[in-house]
């Protein structure tokens, strides 16, 4: 099998949340810290490093480097994405109170291929729930009666749908989402979970996304499914550009920051309505369900999907 490998810039002090995220995406066998200051006399641990070779420190650079392997899959693009978004998120909610460094990301692997085109020739159209077909816009497809087909061309932006956190979400949109409803979906990635809302009867959607080209692609995508009169796309972090309520609200991030989110998000969810969010590694599972519980939030309907788990929670009406 073919590995993609990533690895993170940042500093000692922002190498465990780095670490903790490349993990909940999916890492194989954890990761690997490199930080120079390990070799350093003052930090290093009494005993046999004391006989160490001072020359091995000389060779690493100044940045500590978090680095991770995953299966070169077409999944992959989306774990990549993923990472992205999360550093995002961590660097604006971290940076405050630690310095995280520069949180670049360096890629390699894949028997020196071109990524932006590797992950394609796994790419084919696939079905997603009941209705939900997700097709490249390089590949053919012959719709089924009852078809909803969803042309996606995700660029480097999350959202192919060949993850299981994204599947999730998209086969709890068919089977909640009403004709007529409103939806806000934060870190939109692609657009994908935006244009699924809207196949299935959305009236209107607010897209966000704290990057740019995420916000781009999701623009692109969706003239490309013709939902342009339906999607609104706004460029901003989480609930920042979020001005409305709505009927359901969808966050497919990562878990910490899910948790961090709950209890706003109940803000812009109407009486009734739900919050539908996945991205969550199944030993993170227990800490978002507390979260939503402490939020005020019904209980949740929980699917899981290989390592992921997705959830459903809906915001009582007031008597």
């Amino acid at each position: 099998m073919d590995w993609l490998k990533v690895t993170v810039l940042t500093t000692t002090e922002g190498s465990e949340a780095v670490s903790q995220l490349l993990i909940d995406a999916g890492a194989a066998g954890g990761t690997q810290i490199e930080d120079r200051r390990d070799f350093d006399e003052e930090h290093r641990p009494a005993g046999m490093w004391d006989i160490m070779d001072e020359s091995i420190a000389e060779g690493m650079r100044e940045e500590v480097c978090v680095t991770a392997y995953y299966p070169a899959t077409s999944s992959a693009a989306d774990v990549l994405s993923h990472i992205r978004q999360g550093l995002s998120s961590l660097k604006e909610d971290l940076e405050p109170v630690m310095p995280m460094g520069s949180l670049a990301i360096e890629t390699g692997g894949v028997d020196d291929e071109d990524w932006a085109e590797y992950w394609k020739k796994d790419y084919k159209p696939f079905r997603i729930g009941k209705h939900l077909v997700v097709k490249p816009g390089w590949e053919d497809y012959e719709a089924l009666k009852g078809d909803k087909v969803l042309e996606i061309d995700p660029g480097m932006a999350f959202g192919t749908g060949t993850h299981e956190t994204t599947s999730l979400c998209m086969e709890l949109i068919e089977e909640y989402l009403k004709p007529g409803d409103e939806i806000i979906d934060i870190g939109t990635g692609s657009g994908i979970l935006a244009i699924a809302a809207c196949e299935c009867g959305a009236s209107r959607v607010l897209a966000t996304d704290i990057d740019p080209l995420a916000v781009k692609t999701a623009g692109e995508n969706a003239r490309r499914n013709g939902c342009t009169d339906k999607i609104e796309v706004r460029c901003g972090d989480l609930l920042q550009v979020v001005d409305r309520q709505a009927d359901i609200v969808i966050a497919n991030i990562i878990a910490d920051v899910i948790v961090t989110l709950a209890a706003p998000a109940m803000g812009c969810i109407r009486d009734g309505g739900l919050f539908i969010c996945s991205g969550i590694a199944w030993e993170r599972e227990e800490k978002v369900l507390k979260a939503l519980e402490d939020a005020g939030y019904g209980k949740p309907d929980i699917r899981r999907k290989g390592e992921w788990v997705a959830m459903a929670s809906r915001k009582e009406k007031h008597a």
